[in-house]
Parts: structure tokens; C-alpha cells; sequence
């Protein structure tokens, strides 16, 4: 079937034409107005619940800010031509896809993560990837290219979420990241990157393309940025920023919290710098996990810091209608973890071809190349014992369950804030560790103690929260 579309949609918003067409004022109200009542159809009935309203408010303000940003001129109307063009065709042909294989699957996944290199030009902290300018480990493009086809084929899937390493150094027998993207136009890649290699010419191959947005990493301000990614690397995210707006390209930024960093991220001046003066349209925030070069659980917030970040992105979302999403605490927005292919959930794949539940989760049983050199199936990547138990582990959290039943979302993480379950799970299915330093974790006893008393405290801590914000203005009895 290769990169052919089930819909006529997807293949003829690709036209320069028709980007054009979508990009047009009556167009783009249209798209966003079918695309929001979409959305609460697919909640019709559970709009009442906390839970669902949350979801609703969430993916509102992001649809709200890119219409903002069409609006005063800020992005490309071809820009928006083409994202508006892959989500429409993209909703309708993952609906077709669920209803062919609902029978077949136990779980279709909505997207992947993939990292086709660990190269980068920085060499960050802590960094969860190991990443440096020494390392050289990188999926071959054709295997790259399979994937992206395959899950598309199978699933419907038309979102893919980039990482690394630096995805904007991946090379590969003559072919780069670019390649990739131009490839798969009806795709829609979010690229998180360090942003020091967006050049004019990047921006301007970003803006013609259409079906990228680069989430540029901060780490707060100047300070703690240069402090953790080192020294002119804030000055150079400014300059790529300048480049994506002069270009019109829908972009965002990516914040790790550390301890260090954690009271700061969300301070008015740090969100008011990156929102509003660089104009950034939406932040994915992710707490500090001790996988990577040279762990350290004192790097990780504390309990106490996790529902203060808890508090204030709640406040950004629901008073001043950010789209910010942080990893862990939106929980009840994804409901729970959404790791091993869940339904509606993603997995893993690195640069060595390892498949991982998880971003921040460095344990498989299986890898892509394998997959790909015995002509195997990407289907054949969910049904993993490591994979089947954790969804099975979901479902017992949760998912799919009478919100009664649903033990507490704002702690939903397996590895992070359930470490002892997952141990146990770890070792029922004989994971293995994908590098070194997860190989000395799985040994480690003084860090999976420490990581199961730090889950078991934010679970105390945020109890009284779940309770307040999600089960006592519940009255919908329906599964979420």
C-alpha cells in the first residue's frame, strides 16, 4: 500500500494548490471549527466530567493558539493549509483503520516516538540520552522510512513525535532528516531539538514543508539554560526562534524540571518570555527522570516541587488558556500512562532499534531491525510480553475503567511513580536494559528503593488533589 492514503483528503491537500485553498481564511475557521466539534463529539455525554472537560479545555487552548497565530499574521497561511489538511484527513482515516482491525488488536497506538540518532553537537547534563558529538549509534533511513510507512499502513497512525540526539544531524547514505519528512507529507512530525542548527535555511525548508513543528529545549531562562546546555546556547535558540517566525513556522519549546530548576519554569516571567515575547505556541514540560549519561536521583524534583508544578500549570491552563502539558501530572488528560502501545498511546523506538515502552523507560524485548530484516510487522511490536503486561497493568490502574475504580492519574507512571511494579514486571518478562547505566539501575538497589519512596510520597501528596479537582464533582459513572 506504501505512503498511499485511504483518504482523498490526504493526498490532495499535498498541492500547492490546496494548501493555498486550506490556508485561506474560510477554510481554516471551517477546519477549526469541524476539528473542535469533533473533539466533543468524540466526548459527547462525558462533557459533565471533570475529567473530560479537562481534555477539552487542554486541546482547546492549543487549537485556540494556532488560530491566534493565523490570525495576527504570525504563521504561514500555507503552514496552516497543510496541518489543517493532514489532521483532517488524519481523524478520518484513523477512524476507518479502528474499525477494520478493532477486532484484530487489543490496542492501536496513536503515534511514536522514534529517534533515528544519538549525535549531537551539545553535550547537556544529565542528558537522558547519552547524546554527544562522540556518539554515533543511528537507524539506517530505509529502516526509518519502513517504520513511518508501517504505521500508517496498520494503524492509521499520521502523528510522529521526533527525538534523539540532535534529529536536525541525522545523516544517512545521502539522506537527512528532511528527507524523511518530505517523504511522508501526509505525516505531521513534532521534532524536539536543542535548536542551535535552525539556520535560516532550516526555517525556510521547515516552512515550505509544512508537516513540522520543532519544540525547542530551555531550560528556563538565559541562566539556567547556558547552565545546563551550555555556554551562547541560549543566544542561538533566540536566533532560531527569530528564524521560524520570519518564516511563519508553527513552533514551541520543551522545559526538563530538576530540582534545580523546578520553582522557576513556570514563573510568569519564564512563561511570558518564551510565550509571549518569542511567541512560542505551546510547551511540553517533562520532570528530570535519572535514565542516561551519569543518573542522579538528586537531579529529580522533589515530591513537593511535582504538585507545585502540578498547581501552577494548572492555573496557566485553566486561568490564562496555555497549552502547557506536563508529562507525568496530566495523567488525568491522557488518562494514565499511555506507555507500550496502549490504545490511543505510543511507544519507543532509539537509535539502535531497541523498542521501549517509553521514552523514560530503557528496558525491551524486542528491536525494529529484526523487525524489519525478517519481514515481520510492526504489529508484531505490541504483543511483547514486557508490552502486554504493562497494558494489562493499566487496565488494572484504570484505564478503561468507572472513574471509582481509577486508582489516582496524577500518578499514572509505571517506571516513575509505580518503580516497584515495574521491577516486578521487569522481571516476569525478562526486559533487558537497552545501555550501561540502565543496565547498572536494574542492579541497583539504593536507586529503586529511592525511586519507589519518592512515588509512594507523591501519591500522599497528590491524593487530596485527585480527590478535590476529579472525583468530587463527579457524577459521570461512564468508563474513561
Amino acid at each position: 500500500m506504501g505512503n498511499e492514503s485511504l483518504n482523498p483528503i490526504a493526498n490532495f491537500s499535498r498541492s500547492d494548490l490546496m494548501r493555498s485553498v486550506l490556508g485561506s481564511k474560510p477554510a481554516v475557521l471551517f477546519g477549526y471549527w469541524f476539528l473542535k466539534k469533533r473533539l466533543e463529539k468524540s466526548l459527547s455525554g462525558k462533557l459533565g466530567s471533570a475529567l473530560y472537560q479537562e481534555r477539552v479545555m487542554m486541546l482547546g487552548n492549543l487549537m485556540d493558539s494556532i488560530k491566534k497565530g493565523y490570525e495576527d499574521g504570525r504563521l504561514d497561511p500555507k503552514v496552516v493549509g497543510r496541518v489543517l489538511g493532514i489532521f483532517l484527513s488524519g481523524v478520518m482515516e484513523i477512524a476507518e483503520k479502528r474499525r477494520e482491525r478493532e477486532n484484530e488488536l487489543d490496542a492501536i497506538p496513536l503515534f511514536i516516538t522514534i529517534s533515528p540518532t544519538q549525535v549531537c553537537n551539545l553535550h547537556c547534563k544529565g542528558c537522558y540520552a547519552g547524546s554527544s558529538s562522540q556518539t554515533r549509534a543511528q537507524l539506517s533511513y530505509d529502516v526509518l522510512d519502513w517504520v513511518l510507512r508501517e504505521k500508517k499502513r496498520l494503524w492509521g497512525s499520521f502523528f510522529t513525535v521526533i527525538s534523539g540526539g540532535e534529529p536536525f544531524a541525522y545523516r544517512d547514505n545521502g539522506k537527512d532528516i528532511f528527507d524523511v519528512f518530505s517523504s511522508h507529507p501526509d505525516q505531521f512530525f513534532l521534532v524536539y531539538t536543542n535548536g542551535t542548527l535552525i539556520n535560516k535555511d532550516v526555517a525556510r525548508k521547515l516552512a515550505e514543508l509544512g508537516n513540522v513543528t520543532p519544540a525547542i529545549s530551555v531550560e528556563g531562562l538565559k541562566e539556567e539554560t547556558d547552565a545546563r546546555r551550555g555556554n551562547g546556547v541560549f543566544e542561538k535558540i533566540l536566533r532560531a526562534m527569530e528564524n521560524l517566525r520570519e518564516q511563519g513556522v508553527l513552533f514551541g519549546i520543551s522545559m526538563t524540571a530538576t530540582r534545580e530548576n523546578a520553582d522557576r519554569l513556570l514563573s510568569p516571567e519564564v512563561i511570558h518570555f518564551w510565550m509571549d515575547e518569542q511567541k512560542a505556541f505551546y510547551a511540553w514540560l517533562f520532570q528530570y527522570m535519572p535514565i542516561g549519561r551519569a543518573p542522579s536521583l538528586d537531579l529529580m524534583v522533589t515530591p513537593e516541587q511535582r504538585i507545585r508544578l502540578y498547581e501552577r500549570a494548572r492555573e496557566l491552563c485553566f486561568n490564562e488558556r496555555r497549552f502547557i502539558v506536563d508529562f507525568w501530572n496530566n495523567g488525568p488528560v491522557s488518562r494514565g500512562c499511555i506507555s507500550a502501545g496502549r490504545d490511543y498511546g505510543y511507544f519507543y523506538i532509539d537509535w539502535n532499534g531497541n523498542i521501549t515502552p517509553c521514552v523514560f523507560n530503557p528496558y525491551t524485548s524486542i528491536n525494529v531491525n529484526q523487525l524489519y530484516q525478517s519481514g515481520k510487522s510492526m504489529d508484531d511490536a505490541l504483543q511483547t510480553p514486557l508490552f502486554k503486561e504493562i497494558r494489562k497493568w493499566q487496565k488494572e490502574y484504570g484505564y478503561m475503567r468507572p472513574l471509582k475504580e481509577v486508582k489516582n492519574w496524577l500518578t499514572p507512571c509505571l517506571i516513575k511513580d509505580h518503580h516497584d511494579c515495574f521491577c516486578e514486571i521487569r522481571s516476569k518478562t525478562n526486559a533487558q536494559p537497552i545501555d550501561e547505566w540502565a543496565e547498572l539501575a536494574m542492579e541497583d538497589e539504593e536507586y529503586q528503593a529511592r525511586l519507589t519512596e519518592c512515588g509512594k510520597k507523591v501519591q500522599e501528596l497528590s491524593k487530596p488533589l485527585w480527590e478535590k479537582y476529579y472525583l468530587k464533582t463527579e457524577t459521570d459513572k461512564n468508563t474513561v
